[in-house]
């Protein structure tokens, strides 16, 4: 059985977070979307907002768990015995800081990173984007695969 981790603040979980997963699914038997918690970091929505956002994601998918962490995502990986880390890129500047991470990570751990690109209906998709239209009330409803109530 292949499993493994798709880490993220998720800050909010969008419509192309949710692309990743769905492509992942094709390759990984489980996935654990990792919420991470990073106390130097300010959050448009709290930590039981942002799972809850993912749970009413997938919440007919038990090949999905949701659960937090605050370590390295490497750490959390090594913790839950996970050799594949998913990442998503949606454009060359996702894949510079990807492979740049990638190779830092290459020299203490053994754990595979796994890349899926966006697809071309979510490349532009980002939760700062989706956080300030949020923000100043623009459209957003159609970034993200949940409704928010206000």
């Amino acid at each position: 059985m292949k499993k493994a981790i798709f880490p993220g603040s998720f800050d909010p979980f969008t419509n192309g977070h949710k692309d990743i997963v769905d492509q992942a699914l094709n390759v990984f038997d489980e996935i654990i979307i990792a919420v991470g918690k990073n106390s130097s970091k300010s959050y448009m929505f709290s930590l039981k907002e942002r799972i809850s956002f993912i749970k009413k994601s997938f919440e007919t998918n038990s090949k999905i768990t949701i659960e937090s962490y605050s370590d390295l995502t490497i750490n959390f990986c090594e913790s839950q015995n996970i050799n594949f880390l998913i990442r998503g890129l949606r454009n060359t500047n996702d894949f510079l800081f990807e492979k740049d991470t990638k190779n830092i990570q290459e020299t203490f751990s053994s754990i595979k990173t796994v890349y899926f690109i966006s697809g071309k209906n979510f490349s532009y998709v980002s939760s700062t984007l989706v956080r300030d239209l949020i923000k100043f009330g623009g459209k957003y409803e159609h970034l993200l695969p949940f409704e928010l109530k206000n």
